[in-house]
């Protein structure tokens, strides 16, 4: 498989659901038609932001169908394939490779973590990347798996010509440089997976970014790496801490409903949460909104 580099922001896009509790594909469109208006680098279907855990089959197929159909021309689409069987996550990237999606994002298998030892990883993403049509990358998120792969596995899989990066959401700077130490840069893809380490990890080279607030403000994840790469690192800094309250309500403390209301609050086509999921009260739309008119963004 080819390796490709990945430079720019990347949002994991959101799932719209209507009243039915069913996926309102009309509303993905519409916001991939508004993302497209930014210079992203692609998109992220099928991401932890997409309720993916709560996604069927058909349903996963189809939102990649229709963000390979919509997308921009010359951007890349990625696809969260990671099930908890080597075989399943086989079969469901092999079936987005045919829809067209350019690479594969797949999360670590948690469910006995016990035994998600080096080994046991190692070994799982080998298996995938050796019988997939198109290339592998590993997710990392320790906030959903309880799993925490280390540089050593990295430092193995980044070897194997069809494991061409890595999304790590831990947050943690130092870990990213531990990773960083352990792999070749021309030929790995090292991305931050959140916005809270946007800036930090431009600092250390990180040239790209999967993260949930590009999603509702793409305008200013990409600003922050802009003036960055400008050498205006006073401005660089000055949005991303302006924009560390909205990350923070939209990740930590409100979740994905608060994500999708700031979404429909700036514009774009949040729609609901899927059950047991739930809706953000008043109180805490009143909160949501107060933050984006601190942050300037509304």
């Amino acid at each position: 498989m080819s390796y490709f580099k990945i430079k720019g922001v990347i949002p994991p896009m959101i799932t719209p659901f209507n009243e039915e509790g069913k996926v309102d594909y009309d509303k993905h469109i519409k916001n991939m038609e508004r993302w497209n208006e930014y210079d992203l680098a692609g998109y992220l279907v099928l991401g932890s932001n997409s309720e993916t855990a709560y996604l069927n089959e058909e349903e996963k197929l189809k939102l990649v169908e229709l963000t390979v159909k919509h997308k921009k021309e010359g951007k890349i689409v990625l696809a969260g394939t990671g099930l908890e069987s080597t075989q399943a996550t086989i079969d469901l990237t092999n079936k987005v490779a045919d829809f067209g999606a350019d690479a594969a994002l797949i999360l670590t298998p948690s469910y006995y973590s016990g035994k998600m030892n080096d080994e046991a990883l190692i070994n799982y993403f080998t298996e995938v990347a050796d019988n997939v049509k198109i290339p592998v990358m590993i997710y990392n998120v320790t906030k959903f798996t309880h799993i925490n792969i280390s540089p050593y596995a990295v430092g193995v899989l980044s070897k194997h010509p069809n494991i061409i990066g890595m999304k790590d959401s831990s947050g943690s700077i130092p870990q990213l440089v531990d990773f960083k130490r352990v792999i070749e840069e021309s030929k790995f893809n090292l991305l931050v997976g959140t916005a809270s380490a946007w800036y930090p990890a431009l600092t250390i080279g990180i040239k790209g970014s999967i993260m949930a607030l590009a999603n509702c403000s793409p305008k200013e994840c990409i600003e922050v790496q802009e003036y960055f790469e400008e050498g205006n690192w006073e401005k660089s800094r000055e949005i991303y801490e302006r924009m560390f309250p909205v990350n923070k309500a939209v990740t930590a403390t409100f979740g994905i409903a608060g994500l999708k209301y700031a979404c429909d609050l700036l514009g774009f086509e949040g729609g609901l949460v899927r059950k047991p999921l739930l809706p953000l009260k008043g109180d805490e739309k009143a909160k949501v909104k107060e933050i984006l008119v601190n942050a300037g963004v509304f």
